[in-house]
């Protein structure tokens, strides 16, 4: 119930704000030779002559219907085409989240483990950058180093011309290439995704590394930590079991709102790179004027946030058994 409210008033806030803002669609679809007849069709065929509160009903109860209209640039329903987008950003999030995890949340414990020393200083210059650097400027660095100077990744793109996609069946190029025996098709996939999923989860990585650095400092000061330790258990159970676990409840918190951050983040991160998703498509859209593929999108990023942190709370209880009983 909260996630249908929650999507029904991001859907009504985003619908205002688009539509208050300068700019006539039908105008800049006819094209700058139309005249006033072609633009005033187009207008009255995608309803854009009626009071914005009319357009705003019968976008609200066709979006209850599942129904989030048509874009009046591709003239294709827009669900059927976040349909085709979000794939490619939802695998773009889960691998930049995947090595925000895998590298954030072990560096944070070395940090912790070995406090004030020339790793802890290290990362935690690392950190401050991290959050410091703009994506797009990052992005465009690595793309002039690794891509133009080294020539080790692609600069752009999902997969090159001249490399034939694996039958669509989730829509996520490498999931696909792996289902379909593509393992070459995989190498050229990953290729491709690492430098946009690494832009895209450096920020998300450098928060992750500090507050698991700073739960875990505190954990390992702990009076609990102090009596394992005089009754002989070894320092690798006691960082691994005792202090992790209950270290990464905050963690936990932190990974659901980054990863619906990152989600908002890949329309910088997708203009950057050019990778075909609901960020890019977002961009299109918003240039043009095309009011509803702008709203569709802030509804599936929505929809992913309240998802992502309902499996953040979920696994709270996993984790910490009180959370269970309570």
């Amino acid at each position: 119930m909260t996630l249908i409210f929650t999507m029904i008033g991001v859907a009504a806030l985003t619908f205002v704000i688009t539509n208050i803002a300068p700019g006539d669609p039908a105008r800049l679809v006819a094209g700058p030779n139309a005249t006033e007849d072609m633009v005033e069709t187009i207008r009255v065929e995608y309803g854009l002559d009626k009071p914005v509160t009319e357009q705003f009903v019968v976008y609200m109860g066709g979006l209850l219907k599942g129904d989030l209209g048509q874009s009046i640039v591709t003239t294709r329903p827009v669900m059927d085409e976040l349909l085709r987008y979000a794939p490619a950003t939802l695998e773009l999030v889960l691998v930049a989240m995947m090595l925000g995890v895998l590298i954030g949340v072990p560096f944070g414990i070395l940090s912790a483990v070995y406090k004030d020393g020339p790793l802890d200083h290290i990362t935690r210059i690392f950190s401050i950058s991290g959050v410091a650097l703009p994506a797009f400027w990052f992005g465009i660095l690595l793309q002039l180093l690794f891509a133009v100077d080294l020539g080790w990744l692609p600069v752009s793109g999902q997969l090159p011309l001249v490399t034939r996609p694996p039958e669509a069946i989730t829509g996520m190029l490498l999931v696909d290439s792996l289902l379909a025996g593509q393992f070459s098709t995989f190498g050229v996939a990953l290729k491709h995704i690492l430098l946009p999923a690494f832009v895209l989860s450096f920020p998300c990585l450098a928060s992750i590394l500090r507050v698991n650095r700073a739960e875990m400092v505190e954990v390992l000061q702990s009076d609990y930590i102090v009596a394992a330790r005089a009754h002989g258990i070894s320092s690798k159970r006691i960082i691994a079991i005792y202090a992790l676990k209950n270290a990464l409840l905050p963690t936990l918190a932190m990974i659901g709102l980054r990863f619906g951050w990152m989600l908002g983040s890949t329309v910088l991160v997708e203009t950057v790179f050019d990778w075909p998703g609901i960020g890019l498509y977002a961009v299109s859209s918003a240039l043009a004027s095309d009011f509803k593929p702008v709203v569709g999108v802030t509804l599936i990023i929505a929809f992913f946030f309240v998802v992502a942190n309902t499996l953040v709370d979920l696994a709270y209880a996993w984790i910490d058994p009180r959370l269970r009983k309570a």
